[in-house]
């Protein structure tokens, strides 16, 4: 007696229009997900967040000057650029996390 070892699927057609379609579903998902302050989507490429791996790398102490840093930068700068609300929110994003670093330090 023969064993089956694979059976023989439906022959699917995909059209452009299918793959487009799929395309805008995953780039709509991208879209809602980024936010160009909380979670830059250039920022969370192979399964760490950067800022996770600087911390990391960084050390406690050198992460809590690297996040003064920052938001030193983002204040300076604001209101030279074309959304200085963005900027003044990224100064904001280090100012809480060198906050959570320093409670983490001084627990």
């Amino acid at each position: 007696m023969k064993t089956k070892l694979f059976t023989r699927k439906k022959k699917s057609t995909v059209t452009a229009l299918d793959i487009t379609q799929k395309m805008t579903k995953d780039l709509d998902h991208l879209v809602a997900e980024f936010d160009p302050v909380n979670k830059p989507a250039h920022y969370n490429m192979g399964g760490i967040e950067c800022i996770d791996y600087i911390k990391q790398v960084l050390g406690l102490d050198g992460f809590i000057s690297y996040c003064h840093g920052n938001m030193i930068k983002y204040q300076h700068r604001y209101r030279f650029k074309t959304k200085p609300l963005e900027d003044m929110q990224k100064a904001e994003w280090y100012l809480n996390k060198m906050n959570a670093a320093l409670k983490e330090k001084h627990k």
